[in-house]
């Protein structure tokens, strides 16, 4: 009996295998002709719903053919696992020359004559660089139109199987199958694909790859794109090379492509801010043993003698300020004189970025013909969620048609529970935030008692500092703390702008943009904030320190100064956001691949179509997109808001990026089904964001200098207090301890023990002595050193602005060439459709009676063609 099975199944398979010509990856019906634009798949789960879904899918399916789709269905026994059914479809020519019509999908009409951009002298130098010029520029460049089907003889169409790209057939097909009814259910009327696949009726939605990406594919009628992108962009060995991003767009579309040309543009910049960033970092590695203030540190004679009062109540000891000597030696890697220099620097750059990225893009809409892309052609039509839950109509006054809406109160209640949902999230982000502070303060005692305590730590007891313990602890506690509250926003945000219910495309990824991007600056930035704005700036003084909670005393900075813990934190949330962020990205789809497909490796090759492979690959989904850029503008935030504190932040961005790209490319290549292809002319709302943290930047690195910096003390003090001509800054160390008499420290907070019967302890401030009369009140050197601080941010400011604004004045949106070619293409269109309509004039004046009315139509065309000339 077993072997009769495994001959029925031999025979089974066989039968499979001759009934099936075709190669495995083919992408077209039986018929080897039409090809294949979308693929549905669903499975036959004999629940209490499974009439019900059946009836769907037939009224669905029967309403595809009535709007001129082809379907053709691969049976369950047919699929690797025997469960899945797929339904192929085929646009025809008939219904995609509609639908471009309706799309506006621009067509060629003749090839681009103009000629092209004078040759760079570099080309030579970058020729290692450059990529062949087949898949640089796959298609020819062309003047284009909107097509008509009433001018079908004016477009080139030399075959109509491959006059429309795959792409623009899936995107055909998906307007369609959008919005396309499945029936009426509670007395609505009920539409559109996406609510199928929420419902469970079909499994998945898809277009198809074009072969598979390791190989070409067998079919001569296959251009293997995918193959191209794979070897030529998607490998990691690839990371010299520049992107093909004619061949991106025309195979995923615009809107993945501007991504990859705005990444790949980004990362070039970066470059020259990691370049000026590892100089900087580089003069404070040579200048280390130069540092007066850490030399005075380090000496036994000046900081082994320096007393400094104890960094917590009770438990914590007076200590000597020598043992911070080594923090203070790399403190001076990230705060000197190259600092400042370098966060003025940054200013100018990001400002460089972004203009010089508003003339790439202008660049890119005239070369992929999107200059008169209009956003409502695509992302101003009403969205299919938004028709079906809007029962009432009214009336669009620009184009008289009934139209559904939400009513103005509804509306408000959303909006209501919208903002006040926003507002417990954002709460709740500085809620765990106070916490991670509360761990700061509460077991930095913990530690220095350790560290005094445990033999074994001395050896390291100088570099790992209870400062430096408790900022490491704390900023992998935060960063944790980060990851888990991201999973919750992400659904949250998703739920409240569904809620919603945006009228458009658009406006729901702006709302929801706007909403994920403050969530995120919130929780990834609000522990930075707190290290370099708040953290040691309202500490009190000994004998009145100041409480949070009235129980545990705020945290001090380090003698070296607080901007090496803002660095520290800096680097674990930035650098561990980035190793996570590519595992999720790359190690886990891979991950489910594997898993989905390692039954289907053991089956005969040929009995594993193209769309069961693609089926068994992830969806990329259509948010794939917008989490790409909400990584990358974190990213933009954490090396502009921050990079004074670190001036290696660009260089560890450009080393990400760089993989990123790679990364981003390979799993787009092979880990995701085909993303349906969409418009977008630039990369939306995120302009704006990232020309608000532009501008927020130039702030917070004024103020980082000034107050979580000791560059603005220590010039105040070589230009107005020191006394050492020959070594102006010798004597620093001990100007910037005020002195503390240790009998005036109250009872309940005064330390166990002083074996050594102390007198007096230093603490970081600028105070009167004890023996002054204004004792422990603020000494005029420190409103000299505030004076300057304020004077410092004012300037910079200022300064950076003036700047910013004259760079973005000098620096045109459009590069002057392409505004030439714009305007000469627009009139060689408007010539070329003007002769076409000319012609067809003198055809009606020989044909038709009424010679008059058509010789008046005749001189209004020849007009209108010489105003454009004129124009």
């Amino acid at each position: 009996q077993q072997r009769g099975r495994k001959y029925n199944l031999f025979l089974k398979r066989r039968l499979r295998i001759d009934k099936r010509h075709q190669s495995k990856d083919s992408i077209f019906f039986r018929d080897g002709v039409r090809r294949i634009d979308f693929v549905l798949s669903y499975v036959e789960d004999l629940n209490k719903e499974w009439e019900k879904k059946l009836e769907r899918r037939k009224e669905f399916e029967r309403n595809l053919q009535k709007a001129g789709l082809e379907l053709e269905t691969e049976d369950k026994k047919e699929s690797e696992d025997g469960k899945i059914y797929f339904v192929k479809i085929h646009a025809p020519w008939e219904v995609l020359i509609t639908y471009a019509e309706v799309l506006n999908i621009k067509v060629p009409i003749k090839e681009n004559d103009i000629p092209s951009m004078v040759e760079n002298p570099l080309d030579c130098v970058l020729f290692p660089l450059r990529l062949p010029e087949k898949v640089m520029h796959p298609d020819p460049d062309y003047f284009t139109a909107p097509f008509s089907k009433d001018k079908q003889e004016l477009y080139l169409i030399n075959d109509e199987s491959t006059f429309f790209s795959p792409s623009m057939r899936n995107r055909i097909v998906n307007y369609i199958l959008t919005r396309c009814p499945y029936g009426t259910e509670e007395g609505k009327k009920k539409f559109g694909i996406k609510r199928l696949l929420n419902n469970g009726t079909y499994t998945a939605a898809y277009p198809l790859h074009d072969c598979q990406y390791w190989k070409k594919a067998t079919d001569p009628n296959c251009d293997s794109e995918r193959y191209t992108l794979y070897m030529e962009w998607a490998r990691f060995l690839r990371f010299y090379k520049e992107q093909p991003l004619d061949l991106i767009r025309k195979y995923y579309g615009e809107k993945i492509g501007i991504y990859f040309a705005w990444l790949g543009f980004y990362t070039e910049m970066l470059f020259l801010a990691a370049v000026v960033g590892l100089i900087c970092f580089l003069y404070g590695l040579f200048t280390m043993d130069e540092n007066m203030s850490s030399k005075e540190i380090c000496d036994p004679a000046i900081g082994g003698e320096i007393i400094m009062c104890p960094l917590c109540d009770r438990e914590c000891e007076y200590w000597r300020l020598n043992t911070t000597c080594e923090s203070s030696q790399y403190s001076h890697l990230f705060d000197n004189v190259a600092t400042l220099f370098f966060a003025i620097f940054m200013g100018i750059w990001v400002t460089l970025f972004l203009e010089f990225w508003k003339r790439r893009q202008a660049r890119l809409k005239y070369q992929w013909d999107l200059v008169d892309f209009e956003e409502e052609q695509q992302q101003l039509q009403l969205r299919p969620e938004y028709e079906a839950k809007c029962t009432q109509k009214k009336r669009n006054p620009v184009t008289q048609e009934m139209e559904p809406y939400l009513p103005l109160t509804s509306q408000a209640v959303r909006f209501c529970i919208s903002g006040a949902t926003v507002l417990f999230w954002v709460s709740l982000i500085i809620a765990s935030m106070i916490a991670v502070i509360v761990y700061r303060l509460a077991v930095y005692a913990a530690f220095a008692s350790l560290m005094e305590n445990t033999q074994t730590l001395q050896p390291i007891s100088g570099l790992l500092t209870p400062q430096l313990a408790t900022s490491v602890t704390a900023s992998c506690l935060n960063f944790v703390i980060i990851m888990i509250l991201n999973f919750f926003y992400e659904r949250i945000a998703i739920w409240i702008t569904d809620m919603e219910i945006p009228r458009t495309h658009m406006e729901y990824e702006n709302r929801l943009t706007m909403k994920m991007f403050l969530f995120q600056f919130v929780n990834y930035y609000s522990s930075c904030f707190y290290v370099a704005f708040f953290k040691g700036k309202f500490v009190g003084y000994p004998g009145a320190y100041t409480y949070m909670f009235n129980r545990w005393r705020n945290e001090e900075c380090d003698p070296a100064g607080c901007l090496i813990e803002l660095t520290t934190q800096l680097t674990i949330v930035m650098a561990g956001k980035q190793i996570w962020g590519n595992i999720q990205e790359a190690i886990v789809p891979w991950i489910c691949n594997w898993w989905g497909r390692r039954k289907a490796r053991n089956n005969p090759e040929n009995l594993y179509s193209r769309w069961e492979q693609d089926h068994d690959l992830q969806s990329f989904g259509a948010l794939g997109l917008f989490y790409e850029y909400l990584e990358m503008v974190i990213q933009f935030g954490f090396i502009t808001l921050f990079v004074a504190s670190f001036p290696l932040a660009p260089l560890l961005a450009l080393m990400n990026n760089i993989l990123e790209i790679r990364v981003d490319s390979w799993k787009l290549t092979t880990q995701y089904r085909r993303p349906v292809a969409a418009k977008a002319h630039s990369i939306g709302v995120w302009q704006e964001i990232l020309n608000g943290m532009a501008i927020l930047s130039v702030v917070t690195n004024a103020f980082i200098v000034a107050f979580t910096s000791d560059m603005i003390p220590r010039l105040v003090y070589y230009y107005a207090y020191s006394e050492d001509e020959d070594s102006p800054m010798s004597g620093y160390i001990n100007n910037s301890l005020s002195v503390f008499l240790i009998s005036d420290f109250p009872k309940r907070h005064e330390p166990k023990e002083n074996p050594e019967n102390f007198v007096i302890c230093r603490y970081r401030d600028y105070r009167y002595p004890p023996d002054h009369e204004r004792k422990y009140l603020h000494s005029m050197q420190f409103w000299h050193i505030l004076a300057a601080k304020l004077a410092f941010i004012i300037i910079m400011e200022h300064v950076v602005f003036i700047v910013k604004f004259f760079v973005a004045w000098m620096i045109p949106d459009v590069p002057s060439d392409v505004k030439a070619k714009i305007k000469r293409e627009k009139y060689l269109t408007q010539k070329i459709l003007h002769e076409y309509e000319l012609e067809k004039l003198k055809e009606r004046l020989q044909c038709q009676g009424d010679k008059q009315a058509t010789e008046k139509e005749f001189i209004a065309t020849e007009g209108r063609m010489e105003l454009s000339r004129a124009m």
